[in-house]
């Protein structure tokens, strides 16, 4: 389900187009250049292609001057580490904007009841995450474990956890009878909490019968790809 314009990240204008590009990797290599080894030419040189509007102190022609052939080599040097950073923040940037977050491949074990607040309040605020509270003595937990193994291979974007019952340091409150437990959060603030969530079920489930549950309060964003085939499913459904 996609999230609606309120939820959307607001992204930082960027420029587009080679002449952005080009504008945008100069005020990069300005800011990340060692100032102490750079001359005063060359720092003065960068500081004004990467501001279009020039000082109101600086000298008329020398602010509309052509450049030099010299000056056009200097700038055309590439520092290959500097150039490697930029380019490594373009992409991480880019993915951010695309994804609306991190992406995930797998279930992640928390060990503790703190690592569980971690997981809840240090995510990015875009990002669902879906916690699985259980105890493999219990009916169900063991088979819903092997369900959200599947979709977390299907929904890159969310974040899929579990966490036994017994390291959460509330254990006295998830007792037999609320477990499987089944918590979404999302920027913070819990969205679902659904105590022994099997009962929501049949009794022989599958990744598409929790992908349908979730689906149905709106807890799932649109799917990217299918990642189970039918043979992967019948092995995580309960014995």
């Amino acid at each position: 389900m996609s999230g609606s314009g309120d939820e959307e990240e607001e992204v930082p204008a960027t420029h587009t187009g080679p002449k952005g590009v080009i504008h945008d990797w100069r005020k990069f290599k300005l800011e990340s250049e060692d100032h102490e080894s750079m001359t005063q030419k060359r720092r003065e040189l960068l500081r004004q292609m990467s501001n279009p509007r020039p000082n109101v102190d600086d000298d008329p022609e020398r602010v509309n001057r052509k450049m030099s052939v010299q000056e056009y080599e200097m700038i055309k040097e590439e520092d290959e580490q500097s150039l490697k950073k930029y380019r490594k923040q373009c992409m991480q940037e880019m993915h951010e904007r695309l994804s609306f977050g991190p992406r995930f491949d797998s279930v992640l074990e928390l060990e503790s009841g703190e690592a569980f607040l971690e997981a809840i309040e240090n995510e990015h605020h875009l990002t669902l995450v879906v916690v699985h509270i259980y105890d493999n003595s219990i009916k169900g937990c063991e088979a819903l474990n092997n369900c959200l193994t599947c979709l977390a291979a299907e929904y890159c974007t969310v974040k899929f956890c579990r966490i036994q019952a017994s390291v959460t340091g509330a254990d006295e409150k998830f007792t037999d009878d609320v477990l499987p437990t089944v918590l979404v959060y999302k920027g913070g603030e819990m969205l679902g909490n659904f105590i022994c969530v099997t009962k929501h079920l049949s009794e022989e489930f599958f990744a598409t019968d929790v992908e349908n549950f979730l689906n149905e309060y709106g807890l799932l964003p649109e799917k990217e790809f299918a990642a189970c085939s039918d043979k992967e499913e019948e092995e995580h459904g309960v014995e």
